[in-house]
Protein backbone atom coordinates (compact mmCIF):
# COMPACT_ATOMS: atom_id res chain seq x y z
CA UNK A 1 0.00 0.00 0.00
CA UNK A 2 1.32 3.34 -0.99
CA UNK A 3 1.54 6.26 1.71
CA UNK A 4 -0.80 7.93 -0.44
CA UNK A 5 -3.51 5.21 -0.24
CA UNK A 6 -2.58 5.01 4.00
CA UNK A 7 -3.47 8.75 4.19
CA UNK A 8 -6.84 7.56 2.42
CA UNK A 9 -7.13 5.20 5.21
CA UNK A 10 -6.02 7.27 7.66
CA UNK A 11 -8.98 10.05 6.70
CA UNK A 12 -11.75 7.38 6.49
CA UNK A 13 -10.95 6.01 9.74
CA UNK A 14 -9.91 8.62 12.16
CA UNK A 15 -12.94 9.45 13.42
CA UNK A 16 -13.70 5.63 14.44
CA UNK A 17 -10.29 5.26 15.41
CA UNK A 18 -10.65 8.15 18.33
CA UNK A 19 -13.90 7.19 19.12
CA UNK A 20 -13.38 3.92 20.06
CA UNK A 21 -9.85 5.23 22.28
CA UNK A 22 -12.18 7.81 23.54
CA UNK A 23 -14.76 5.89 25.00
CA UNK A 24 -12.27 3.22 26.95
CA UNK A 25 -9.96 6.14 28.01
CA UNK A 26 -12.53 8.93 28.57
CA UNK A 27 -9.33 11.36 27.80
CA UNK A 28 -9.22 13.46 24.60
CA UNK A 29 -5.63 14.34 24.63
CA UNK A 30 -5.01 10.47 25.63
CA UNK A 31 -7.22 8.89 22.88
CA UNK A 32 -5.80 11.04 20.02
CA UNK A 33 -2.25 9.73 21.26
CA UNK A 34 -3.46 6.13 21.03
CA UNK A 35 -5.20 6.59 17.45
CA UNK A 36 -1.94 7.70 16.14
CA UNK A 37 -0.59 4.51 17.70
CA UNK A 38 -3.36 2.85 16.10
CA UNK A 39 -2.12 3.92 12.75
CA UNK A 40 1.76 3.89 13.17
CA UNK A 41 0.62 -0.01 14.09
CA UNK A 42 -1.57 -0.36 11.49
CA UNK A 43 1.02 1.06 8.71
CA UNK A 44 3.91 -1.66 9.85
CA UNK A 45 1.14 -4.38 9.64
CA UNK A 46 -1.10 -3.58 7.07
CA UNK A 47 -0.28 -6.50 4.19
CA UNK A 48 -1.23 -9.24 7.23
CA UNK A 49 -5.42 -7.53 6.68
CA UNK A 50 -6.97 -8.13 3.60
CA UNK A 51 -8.83 -4.50 2.51
CA UNK A 52 -12.49 -5.26 3.51
CA UNK A 53 -11.55 -5.91 6.64
CA UNK A 54 -9.63 -2.61 7.54
CA UNK A 55 -12.52 -1.11 9.56
CA UNK A 56 -13.21 -4.26 12.27
CA UNK A 57 -8.95 -4.97 12.32
CA UNK A 58 -8.62 -1.09 12.62
CA UNK A 59 -11.18 -0.80 15.71
CA UNK A 60 -9.66 -4.01 17.14
CA UNK A 61 -6.29 -2.60 17.08
CA UNK A 62 -7.82 0.86 18.54
CA UNK A 63 -9.21 -0.97 21.28
CA UNK A 64 -6.01 -3.18 22.50
CA UNK A 65 -3.81 -0.15 22.14
CA UNK A 66 -6.35 1.73 24.80
CA UNK A 67 -6.61 -1.41 27.03
CA UNK A 68 -3.05 -2.06 27.48
CA UNK A 69 -3.04 1.74 28.25
CA UNK A 70 -5.54 1.41 30.79
CA UNK A 71 -3.11 -1.75 32.04
CA UNK A 72 -0.38 0.11 32.47
CA UNK A 73 2.01 1.64 35.59
CA UNK A 74 1.98 4.99 34.09
CA UNK A 75 -2.40 4.63 34.21
CA UNK A 76 -2.76 2.67 37.46
CA UNK A 77 -0.81 5.23 39.48
CA UNK A 78 -2.32 6.44 42.69
CA UNK A 79 -3.70 10.18 42.16
CA UNK A 80 -5.99 12.23 44.96
CA UNK A 81 -8.31 14.29 44.84
CA UNK A 82 -7.14 18.07 43.92
CA UNK A 83 -4.29 16.30 42.46
CA UNK A 84 -5.29 18.16 38.64
CA UNK A 85 -4.99 21.42 40.90
CA UNK A 86 -0.98 20.78 41.68
CA UNK A 87 1.53 22.49 39.24
CA UNK A 88 2.83 20.08 36.57
CA UNK A 89 6.56 19.34 35.54
CA UNK A 90 8.09 22.62 34.68
CA UNK A 91 8.35 22.48 30.65
CA UNK A 92 11.69 24.13 29.01
CA UNK A 93 11.48 27.86 30.01
CA UNK A 94 9.48 28.10 32.81
CA UNK A 95 10.14 29.09 36.15
CA UNK A 96 10.35 25.68 39.16
CA UNK A 97 7.67 25.92 41.39
CA UNK A 98 7.22 28.66 44.16
CA UNK A 99 7.55 27.96 47.73
CA UNK A 100 3.93 28.49 47.90
CA UNK A 101 3.31 25.46 45.47
CA UNK A 102 6.18 23.01 47.28
CA UNK A 103 4.48 23.76 50.60
CA UNK A 104 1.72 22.06 49.61
CA UNK A 105 2.82 19.31 47.64
CA UNK A 106 5.15 18.43 50.85
CA UNK A 107 1.71 18.95 53.16
CA UNK A 108 -0.32 16.95 50.66
CA UNK A 109 2.83 14.25 50.87
CA UNK A 110 3.24 14.25 54.44
CA UNK A 111 -0.78 13.77 55.07
CA UNK A 112 -0.60 10.65 52.57
CA UNK A 113 2.08 9.76 54.28
CA UNK A 114 0.54 9.50 57.49
CA UNK A 115 -2.41 7.67 55.86
CA UNK A 116 -0.21 5.04 55.03
CA UNK A 117 0.90 4.72 58.67
CA UNK A 118 -2.44 5.16 59.64
CA UNK A 119 -2.84 1.23 57.97
CA UNK A 120 -3.53 -2.17 60.62
CA UNK A 121 -1.93 -4.80 60.46
CA UNK A 122 -1.28 -6.99 57.97
CA UNK A 123 -1.39 -3.58 55.41
CA UNK A 124 1.02 -2.12 57.19
CA UNK A 125 4.24 -3.43 56.47
CA UNK A 126 3.55 -4.29 53.16
CA UNK A 127 1.89 -0.45 52.16
CA UNK A 128 5.34 1.37 54.05
CA UNK A 129 7.72 -1.12 52.26
CA UNK A 130 5.90 -0.56 49.02
CA UNK A 131 4.85 2.86 49.04
CA UNK A 132 7.29 4.81 51.07
CA UNK A 133 10.60 2.69 50.63
CA UNK A 134 10.09 1.77 47.01
CA UNK A 135 10.65 -1.66 47.40
CA UNK A 136 9.63 -4.07 44.60
CA UNK A 137 7.24 -6.47 45.23
CA UNK A 138 9.80 -9.48 45.19
CA UNK A 139 11.52 -8.16 47.51
CA UNK A 140 8.37 -7.04 49.93
CA UNK A 141 7.69 -11.11 49.91
CA UNK A 142 11.36 -11.90 50.57
CA UNK A 143 11.18 -10.18 53.73
CA UNK A 144 7.85 -10.03 55.61
CA UNK A 145 8.17 -14.20 54.16
CA UNK A 146 5.21 -13.77 52.15
CA UNK A 147 4.28 -15.42 49.02
CA UNK A 148 4.31 -12.43 46.08
CA UNK A 149 0.66 -13.19 45.02
CA UNK A 150 -0.36 -12.20 48.66
CA UNK A 151 1.82 -9.07 48.59
CA UNK A 152 0.17 -7.80 45.49
CA UNK A 153 -3.40 -8.39 47.31
CA UNK A 154 -2.73 -7.41 50.02
CA UNK A 155 -1.30 -4.29 48.22
CA UNK A 156 -4.42 -4.18 46.11
CA UNK A 157 -6.76 -3.53 49.40
CA UNK A 158 -3.90 -1.18 51.02
CA UNK A 159 -4.37 0.89 47.53
CA UNK A 160 -8.06 0.93 48.24
CA UNK A 161 -8.41 2.00 51.31
CA UNK A 162 -5.55 4.66 50.85
CA UNK A 163 -8.11 5.69 47.97
CA UNK A 164 -11.39 5.81 49.96
CA UNK A 165 -9.35 7.87 53.10
CA UNK A 166 -8.10 10.71 50.06
CA UNK A 167 -11.67 10.74 48.36
CA UNK A 168 -12.92 11.24 51.80
CA UNK A 169 -10.36 13.83 52.76
CA UNK A 170 -11.04 15.87 49.67
CA UNK A 171 -14.73 15.56 50.78
CA UNK A 172 -13.89 17.82 54.08
CA UNK A 173 -13.93 21.46 54.07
Amino acid sequence: MTSTEFSGLVRQYQNLVYTVCYQLVKNPQTAEDLAQDTFVAAFTHIDACPPEHYKAWLARIAANKAKDHLKSAWNRRVSAPGDENLPEAPLHGNAPPGPEELAVSRDEAGAIRQMVLDLKEPYLKVATLFFLEERPVEEIARVLERPPKTVHTQLYRARLMLRRRIEERGRQP
